[in-house]
């Protein structure tokens, strides 16, 4: 669905599930790309799950955004074919059993075959309904049923092995028709970096990667909780120390995915360290891995300050989503310590409930069960503006985060924050080095799914003025030589010169 058609644009942006659909993190950082590079142009590629998990768009878009098309993965799945199976040369069949066997070992230990196969795609000797519907698909899926499968249930096992590679023909359709761009830069791997690894293919132009989280580790989480895969093991035949048979294979899948994009990708870019370090270990070239942290708009956020009273409001607020992997159910627990140690307190939380209504609805329950109704207060997506400067403590209670720009914001607004020990979290409350760590702690930082960690940390700074002005002053300090937005964009602009200055061999790339 095209709804904003360009001719050509600078830059290439493919997003998967956030802007221009979802609010906040990832999708902020986005729109600070794009406002941060006004002589750049840009077009976008998002791809979705159904169209039915993302509402209206969130964003407006300034005019160097050229061009915007949409597209859902998921949802419209065939039905099996009725017809006579296809019959396939021997070469074909070749490259089907590559592609599953590849996508199926998610290790690494094989080269890639897709580079040969679109070539064969092109030349029209290798088609979608070759890889779907041949003899020789059926042959192979079958047989890795009978020999690996731990699952009773064949038709489970089929459509896992269907609509987990059905997508893939569509992103191959979609790097044919999208638009001529010289840089392509993706924010994930998956579906996205896995189409900046075809465009890359099909075109040459150089494609750069952003990782804020490791999405293979992200979609880890995801899967461990889903609840639309399916085990039909018996009782007795499940070892529950070992994850279920179809949530491994979707798991090397999307390290397959991964792996794809890294080998094709110019210059891949994590936040901070260790999360470089994990996309060395999960495929990356190292020689391409480098660090560029998120930065704040710290001009905007400093006025913020003079806004604040003399006093240290008794507010507790987390700015998230409400979905299980912010751990909403944590902090809500968390506060009811606090507000039995400090009566005067409210917690609020400040985030959209629309993602997963069920969690939300779940989170609101807990709240009431433990009597704090007049304490807990869902105040649903805020502007931050206007919430900031009425905030005691910023709580992140998150079992998964990359470099939070809440916590950024916060800091530079003077508001200290207490996280979980994920991500960057640690990083930015307590600083990286000696001459960083110097600046002090600007908050508290906690083990994941402990409420009463998380209401101490609380308590020792609502109840200490002195810690909890130092706390603000280490923050607001932090932000001011280590991350702001001038220093982002500074490193963004040498990144993006030197993609863009790579030259034209697009003749090239099409006969790979």
């Amino acid at each position: 669905m095209i709804i904003r058609q360009g001719n050509a644009a600078d830059i290439g942006l493919l997003l998967e599930g956030t802007f221009p659909y979802v609010r906040g993190g990832v999708s902020s950082w986005v729109n600070q790309i794009i406002h941060g590079f006004p002589d750049l142009t840009f077009g976008i590629c998002f791809v979705g799950s159904r169209q039915e998990d993302y509402g209206d768009m969130r964003y407006a878009f300034p005019d160097n955004v050229v061009h915007l098309e949409v597209h859902y993965l998921h949802g419209n799945h065939e039905r099996p074919s009725l017809m006579r199976r296809r019959l396939v040369g021997a070469n074909v069949s070749e490259q089907i059993t590559a592609i599953h066997d590849y996508f199926r070992k998610g290790d690494g230990s094989q080269p890639s075959p897709m580079t040969g196969v679109l070539k064969a795609i092109r030349e029209g000797r290798f088609t979608k309904e070759d890889f779907l519907h041949s003899r020789s698909s059926w042959d192979y899926i079958t047989a890795q049923y009978r020999e690996r499968c731990q699952d009773p249930s064949f038709a489970d096992y089929f459509w896992t092995v269907r609509i987990m590679h059905g997508p893939l023909w569509m992103l191959m359709d979609i790097a044919e028709q999208f638009i001529p761009v010289r840089v392509y830069h993706s924010i994930s791997t998956g579906y996205a970096g896995y189409l900046g690894s075809l465009l890359k293919q099909r075109t040459a132009r150089p494609l750069l990667l952003t990782e804020h989280g490791i999405y293979t580790k992200e979609r880890k989480i995801d899967l461990f909780h889903a609840e639309w895969i399916r085990d039909n093991r018996g009782v007795l035949d499940k070892d529950f120390t070992e994850i279920a048979y179809f949530r491994r294979l979707w798991l090397r899948f999307f390290e397959s995915l991964g792996r794809e994009c890294y080998q094709h990708s110019h210059r891949i870019v994590a936040l901070y360290e260790a999360n470089r370090l994990r996309q060395v270990k999960e495929g990356a070239p190292p020689e391409l891995t480098m660090n560029i942290p998120n930065g704040i708009d710290l001009p905007r956020l400093e006025k913020l300050r003079e806004r604040r009273g003399d006093s240290i409001p008794l507010t507790v607020c987390l700015i998230g989503r409400v979905v299980p992997i912010k751990d909403i159910k944590t902090f809500i627990r968390g506060m009811q310590m606090v507000t039995n140690r400090l009566p005067g307190v409210e917690a609020w939380i400040a985030g959209p409930e629309d993602e997963d209504r069920e969690y939300a609805q779940d989170c609101h329950n807990l709240a009431d069960g433990l009597g704090l109704t007049d304490k807990v207060k869902f105040l649903g997506f805020q502007n931050t503006n206007e919430l900031l400067p009425k905030i005691g403590v910023i709580v992140l209670s998150s079992i998964s985060e990359a470099m939070p720009l809440v916590i950024l914001e916060g800091n530079a607004a003077g508001v200290p924050c207490v996280a979980t020990d994920v991500g960057a979290c640690r990083q930015l409350v307590e600083g990286l080095g000696e001459e960083d760590e110097a600046l002090g702690a600007s908050g508290g930082i906690v083990s994941i799914a402990d409420p009463e960690a998380l209401a101490t940390a609380i308590l020792r700074l609502l109840s200490d003025p002195q810690r909890w002005h130092r706390a603000q002053q280490a923050g607001i300090g932090r932000v001011e030589r280590y991350y702001t937005q001038e220093m982002m964009l500074s490193r963004y602009r040498a990144v993006y010169d030197d993609a863009l200055a790579q030259p034209d061999i697009s003749n090239a790339g099409q006969g790979q």
